[in-house]
Parts: C-alpha cells; structure tokens; sequence
C-alpha cells in the first residue's frame, strides 16, 4: 500500500483530482438530504469541500483553479444554450421590471457595505471585500483591488479585502437560497403553477394554428388555381387537401377550384375567417376522417443541405406533391409563410400520400437519432468564441480600469445568442437536453468543489479569529437584508412569478449556485431566463460600485 500513502504524501494532480471528485460526490448526497422537504441542493458540494479544505490537505492550486473556471463555464454556457429561446420573450415582457429590482438590490448591498465602513465599523478593504463575498461577484473583488492599488492603498490591502471575501462568501449563496425557501414558505407558493405560468410567458404570442373545412362558393374561385385565390398568402392558413366528387387529393398551389370543392384549411383563427370569407362558407365535412391515400406526418429536419433554406426554394416538396401545414420550433406551432428558414430540429408537419412524404423525410433527414447525438464540435468552438467575448475590454467613462464579462459572463451572452442561430452553416449549436443537463450538472459541481477546497483551508481559523465572526455578521446583513427587502417588495407590489423572482435573486448576485439550487427547487428552466435578463446590467454595476466605494471613501476613512 506504499502507492497509496505516496499518494496523499505529497502535492500532485492525481490528489486534487482525487479530492475534487469526493467533495463532488459528498456534496450530492448531503445536497439530497431534506428536512421539511428543503434541501441544500448543489449548494452541498460547497459545503463538502469547505469540510475537506478545512484539513489541509495538500492540492495542485493550478489544477485547481482550472477545475474552478472550466466548470463556471461549462455551467454558464449550457445554461445560455438551455434558456436562449426564452430570453427575448422575456426581455421584451419583462425585462425593465426584473432589472429595476436586480438594482435596487445591487444598491441596498452597496448602501450597506458604506454604512459599515461609514461608521469605522470596518476599513475600506474589508468593507468591499465584504461586498463582494457577500453577493458572490469575483470580478468586483478583482475590480475594487485595482482601485485600491490606484488610490495609494498600503500592500495588505488585498489580502484582507480576500479574508473579507472568503468570510462573506458562503453565507452569500446560503443567503439567496434561505431568502429563496423563506419567500416561497411567507406565501405559500404554489410552486407548479408558477413555473407554468412563467413558462407561458416566456413563449412569443403566436397564435396556434387549428383546421376548418370550407365549400367553394364563390364563383370567382371557379377555375382559378389555389394560388391565386385573393388573400390567402398573407393570411398564414394553409389549405393541405380537398376533396372533389368523394375523392380526396393533396392540394398543390397549382390545384385549380372548381364550385363544390371542399378544402381542409390549417390556420390561425383570425385566418382562417378572413379566407371563409373569400372562399364561400364552412361546411361540416372533415376530410381528416375520410378514408383515401393522403395521410399527414410529422417529419424533423436534421440534414444540414436543407439548414437555411426556405421552404419555397425546396424543390423536394412540390415534386413529391407534399403540403406542409405546420411547424414546431422552440416549443411554438404554427403555419409557415413560403420565406420560412428550415433549423436543425424543426419539426414539420406534411401532408401528402405515404410514398411520396418518404421520399420528402429523406431530403430533411426525419432522424430522431441525429437530433438526440451531441456535436462536441460546435460546442468546443462555442466555449472559445465564448471565452474571446468576455475578454474584450469595454471602456466605460468614469473607471480607471476596463470591465470584461469575464469567463462567467462571456460564454452565458455567446450562449445565448447561439442558441438564438440554432445552426451556422453545418455547424449545430443545438445541444440534446440529457446532454445539456449532464454538462450542466458536471461543471456547478466542479465550480463548487474547486471553490470550497480552495476556501476551506483558512476559513475555520480566519472565522474563529479577532475580526472574523464580526465580518461574518457584517456580510450576512450586506446579502440578506436587500434579498429580503426587493423580494418581498417585488412579489407584493409587481406580482412578480415566484420562478422568475428566485433566477432574478441570483441573478442580482451573479450566484450560479443559487441558480443551480432554483432549477432543482422548481424543476423548471423559468429561473434561468430571468437570471439572464438581469446579469449583464448586474455585473456591470456590480463592478462599477465596488470600484466607487473605494473611490469615495478611502480617503475619507483613512482621513487623507
């Protein structure tokens, strides 16, 4: 067994891969621990590692720190993939009342932190330090200390501003999950109808195409070819088939009317009146229900050949005498105009004769496989084009230094705007849910593992010594105080849905934890939406009062 004790014997990577991998595991099971049917969530790998840093054990900080930002990264990017199709909705619907209140918390945590270094009650360094542990914003730390650098601050002034960090840090993500669990416990929240609710919402308002059968009755229609009949192109109705003497045939635009003629139309209601107007009258026939060789099919589009093309520039639909009526993407359906763009995973439904819809999923590709098979490729090019993205420096007046979004903020906005694209050229962003969720899962626990070994080794001590209980009290006032005030505020006044309001608590804290934990305690991806809606703003200023704090009160509290 010399192997094994040489193992724990000294640094290397095979021990921090080691420890990483039981606190992750650790902090899974005690995550699943319930009582009163709350649990910690992924927040019980932080914990994990706090116990294992805490015996200080020996670990590779390189690997580490790898482990660290690799799992924000993978977390924040499939997070951005997942929640994409849902984010311009809500931006558009909600997106000035979450990031009014994201603020407001941002400020109250800022006006708790100055009250605290006002008094003298703690100096600048541990006053932002606290702030940033306190709302979990690594970048503000990194943001404060350059300005403290810039107004002449003494050389342990970043250490303590990271003893700060590290004593606030933890009850900044228990805080947004308490103030999560007290919320839905002060008023009684129906958790399932919320997230049906806020799912609702997040889906743009189209209206669902539904079906009608019209007699030709108007005289003008005889002998006109279907395409010609006046108002039907801009109406978004699709007639799929008729029916002329008991027999019923696909309906190509070539078709030409004849009086008597029953046509099955898919549309949106207010479609489908303006064209029973034209036509002549409804009648109660369906042609669904009488028998024949036209069927209907839903067909998924995978061959990248067809990504990009609109439907009206596939010969394959017209050759085979194939009708498609309707369209499944991101959770919405509906009839489609000839312009429409096919993406990888649209589903179609077509209606024509059996033989011939083969012929037609053949060309789309109609592979359930290929749209259940991760592309490791495009993902690979996304996290790179994510990382480039948040290393941009923007220059913004009044800050001494240039703010980046950084490896959390960065790959989330990419994320977000691929899954937007769905498809560049033979390039699939789309990513399967198991998949997206897996990698999901695997990165926050990474992320967590990495933070609470690398926190655990001074934070017994550091808590046990002069200043550290006094900082932590100090900390949790600076996170829960303004959690609580906004939450409550916002739930009262603004009625804001209880799964949007727990991703905009994280969100306001930039806390992927806390976020982790609101996608577990609702089952839904509701939270994550909203988390988007408000982060950009939320980091900017974020960044930019931390910076502020030290501008306007070092010299003052230092009396220079």
């Amino acid at each position: 067994m010399e192997w094994l004790q040489n193992l724990f014997a000294h640094e290397s990577v095979a021990r921090t891969v080691i420890l990483l991998g039981v606190a992750g595991g650790a902090g899974i099971a005690l995550g699943k621990i319930k009582i009163c049917n709350i649990g910690l969530g992924a927040a019980g790998v932080l914990f994990a590692g706090l116990a294992l840093g805490h015996f200080k054990l020996s670990f590779d900080h390189n690997v580490l720190e790898f482990v660290r930002e690799f799992g924000l990264i993978l977390f924040v990017y499939t997070l951005g993939l997942q929640i994409g199709p849902g984010f311009f909705a809500s931006l558009r619907s909600r997106g000035l009342i979450l990031n009014g209140f994201a603020a407001a918390i941002v400020l109250l945590g800022v006006a708790v932190a100055a009250l605290w270094i006002g008094t003298g009650l703690v100096g600048v360094p541990a006053g932002v330090g606290l702030l940033s542990g306190a709302t979990t914003n690594t970048p503000s730390l990194a943001a404060a200390g350059q300005a403290l650098g810039e107004v002449g601050a003494p050389d342990d002034a970043t250490a303590i501003q990271g003893l700060a960090y590290a004593i606030a840090y933890p009850f900044g993500i228990i805080g947004i999950i308490l103030t999560m669990i007290l919320v839905r416990v002060w008023f009684r929240v129906n958790v399932k109808k919320e997230v049906e609710d806020a799912e609702a919402s997040h889906l743009p308002s189209v209206p669902k195409p539904t079906t009608r059968n019209f007699e030709v009755r108007n005289v003008n229609l005889d002998g006109r070819k279907l395409s010609e009949v006046p108002g039907l192109a801009g109406s978004g109705v699709v007639i799929s088939r008729f029916s002329r003497s008991g027999v019923v045939e696909v309906a190509r635009p070539d078709t030409r009317l004849q009086l008597g003629d029953i046509l099955h139309a898919v549309g949106p209601e207010a479609g489908l009146d303006s064209v029973k107007i034209v036509i002549g009258a409804e009648t109660g026939v369906d042609l669904k229900t009488i028998p024949g060789t036209v069927t209907n099919q839903r067909l998924i589009v995978t061959k990248s050949a067809v990504f990009g093309k609109p439907l009206a520039g596939l010969s394959t639909f017209a050759q085979h005498h194939v009708v498609v009526t309707r369209v499944q993407r991101q959770g919405l359906e509906f009839t489609p105009a000839p312009g429409f763009r096919l993406q990888f995973g649209d589903v179609l439904m077509v209606v024509g004769e059996p033989a011939q819809i083969e012929a037609v999923a053949a060309d789309l590709g109609n592979s359930r496989k290929a749209l259940d098979l991760p592309q490791p490729m495009p993902f690979f090019f996304g996290i790179a084009l994510g990382v480039l993205f948040g290393s941009i420096p923007l220059f913004i007046p009044g800050l001494p230094a240039a703010v980046k979004l950084g490896l959390a903020g960065g790959p989330l906005v990419v994320a977000i705007l691929l899954s937007r694209l769905t498809t560049t050229g033979p390039l699939v962003w789309h990513m399967p849910h198991n998949a997206n969720h897996m990698l999901r899962e695997i990165g926050i626990t990474m992320f967590l593992a990495a933070v609470g070994i690398k926190s655990g080794e001074k934070f017994v001590s550091v808590l046990l010594g002069a200043d550290g209980l006094r900082w932590m009290l100090y900390g949790a006032v600076i996170t829960i105080v303004p959690l609580l005030v906004v939450a409550v505020t916002a739930r009262l006044w603004k009625k804001v849905n209880y799964a949007e309001l727990c991703g905009m608590l994280a969100g306001s804290m930039t806390d992927p934890p806390a976020l982790a934990f609101a996608h577990q305690s609702t089952g839904s991806d509701a939270p994550g939406v909203a988390y988007a809606t408000v982060y950009p703003l939320t980091m900017l200023l974020r960044i930019f009062t931390g910076q502020l704090l030290v501008f306007l009160l070092y010299k003052t509290a230092t009396g220079g």
